[in-house]
């Protein structure tokens, strides 16, 4: 029986490849329209509708998913299943009523907390160390559907939006196949969402802008939850620096202030306790090693303040 798949990002595409390897009928792929990008604002592809095009696979790239037309298209086909991991759009529900089994989604979180478009980025801002991944039998709600699994994950101290994003689209996958098996077969009941409710909203580029007056262990889970998008950012004099490696360490400065810059370590004080900035970006260049970074300028150590 067939399956329409939404999805859009890189995150989405290990739960595709898993519906391909356990040979579901995947009649179509539904994706986000091409978009213009970079500086030369040069069109490219989702990363999901390049694997979908790799497969074979069938695909639509609609403005919107509310016109009646589209809602035709998708029912012609029948439906089983509807699977939506982070297209990015929430679906009307007179597209969530088309297939036969229910419209799943797999959400990178431990729902009903993280519900929203960022969910992997605010469990680390905001210090978490465990997460997970959610499926769910999707409503018009924002993440609010009745759960069907949940598959617990640590986060390590060493994990960015990055490593932890990728680790979650593994999970998600082998999640969504748990799941597809478990309704056939009879032994999965969705339950309805229980618990404290956190909210992930979009990130905007400016939301990256390092507040040194914060301490060390908040700055620390700021600058990895912020990589690889939008980066956490800073300005030393006019000069804008991205921040994408950090280490919190025990010790007394001023906020922002170089306190130390030498010996292949720059440190910086914060509101409370210190931070060692390991990996940075000079606009227009290159990451590169604090040693690298301390090479090409001198900073004044005690004197120089990141803004």
């Amino acid at each position: 029986m067939a399956l329409i798949f939404f999805g859009t990002p890189q995150f989405a595409i290990p739960s595709l490849e898993a519906l391909t390897n356990n040979s579901e009928d995947i009649a179509l792929v539904i994706t986000q329209p091409d978009k213009a990008s970079g500086r030369r604002h040069i069109l490219s592809a989702p990363p999901i509708k390049d694997f979908a095009l790799s497969k074979g696979l069938q695909i639509m790239q609609p403005e919107t998913v509310r016109e009646d037309t589209f809602c035709e298209e998708l029912s012609r086909f029948r439906p089983e299943f509807i699977v939506v991991v982070a297209y990015g759009k929430l679906l009307p529900e007179k597209i969530l009523r088309i297939p036969r089994s229910g419209s799943i989604n797999v959400h990178a979180s431990l729902l009903p907390k993280y519900r929203g478009a960022a969910p992997v980025q605010w469990a680390l801002l905001n210090g978490e160390t465990r997460t997970g991944v959610t499926t769910m039998l999707m409503d018009q709600g924002l993440d609010t559907g009745d759960i069907l699994l949940r598959a617990p994950l640590d986060i390590n101290e060493d994990d960015d939006g990055k490593t932890l994003g990728i680790r979650l689209s593994s999970l998600g996958a082998e999640t969504l196949i748990q799941t597809l098996q478990g309704i056939r077969k009879g032994t999965i009941t969705s339950t309805p969402q229980t618990g404290e409710v956190i909210y992930a909203p979009p990130l905007r580029k400016e939301d990256g802008k390092i507040d040194w007056n914060r301490n060390a262990r908040e700055l620390f889970n700021f600058v990895r939850g912020m990589f690889p998008w939008p980066a956490a950012y800073c300005y030393l004099y006019k000069d804008r620096i991205r921040i994408s490696k950090v280490r919190p360490i025990v010790g007394d400065g001023v906020p922002g202030r170089v306190e130390k810059a030498s010996g292949g370590s720059l440190i910086v004080g914060t509101r409370n306790g210190l931070l060692s900035l390991e990996e940075l970006q000079p606009e227009g260049k290159r990451p590169m090693s604090a040693e690298a970074f301390i090479a090409g300028r001198k900073l004044r150590e005690g004197y120089e303040k990141f803004s």
